[in-house]
């Protein structure tokens, strides 16, 4: 397993003179992509109707544990960034901290694989699966993560979104219903103007 991950380390990661163009790319996908899951939770919840809020709350819910579990595993086991141990090369900062699994791709995949599960976001679902592939493969290439890092990321989102949709749904269905009621309380000037939906 080790041998494979760095055989896929060394083809996936850049050279020492990549092409610029690359690594603008490189860095908008492993920098700023992640910002479109707020986004989209934001504008799903604000804009979109016909689909159930709380699917959106689960989603946020799926993120949270996805990276607390995260922060569990890099406590018990510590896994080096190729930086770290001088192997490949890096082309965007970062600390020395545990590799293993990305946060990064935690949080597109937890919030795409819940969404995905629940009627009326699949498409939606799909289209963050979409977005964490080039954002995976970026991490790889600027050399601050290795692969097997992407498919841990992948395996505790799925455990992530699955612990939501197989625990009860009741908290999720009072945390939307106090969210609901504290937006409508606030938003009351833009609802009535049909800026944003009730």
């Amino acid at each position: 397993m080790q041998t494979l991950n760095a055989q896929l380390f060394a083809w996936i990661n850049a050279g020492a003179h990549p092409p610029a163009a690359l690594l603008v790319l490189g860095r908008l996908a492993a920098q700023d992509l992640i910002v479109l899951v707020p986004l989209l939770l934001a504008a799903g919840w604000l804009w979109r109707s016909h689909a159930p809020r709380t699917a959106l709350v689960s989603a946020a819910l799926a993120v949270l544990t996805g990276l607390a579990i995260n922060q569990i595993i890099g406590l018990l086991w510590f896994e080096p960034r190729p930086f770290a141990i001088a192997v490949g090369h890096q082309f965007l900062a970062h600390a020395a901290d545990s590799s293993f699994p990305s946060d990064h791709l935690t949080v597109i995949w937890s919030a795409a694989f819940a969404l995905w599960a629940s009627r009326g976001w699949r498409s939606a679902g799909a289209g963050l699966a979409l977005l964490g592939l080039p954002v995976a493969w970026a991490r790889v290439y600027l050399g601050v993560h290795w692969p097997v890092d992407m498919a841990g990321a992948a395996l505790v989102s799925l455990a992530s979104a699955l612990l939501l949709q197989w625990a009860s749904q009741a908290p999720v269905t009072r945390i939307t219903g106090l969210m609901q009621r504290a937006y409508r309380l606030l938003g009351r000037p833009f609802i009535s103007r049909h800026w944003i939906r009730a």
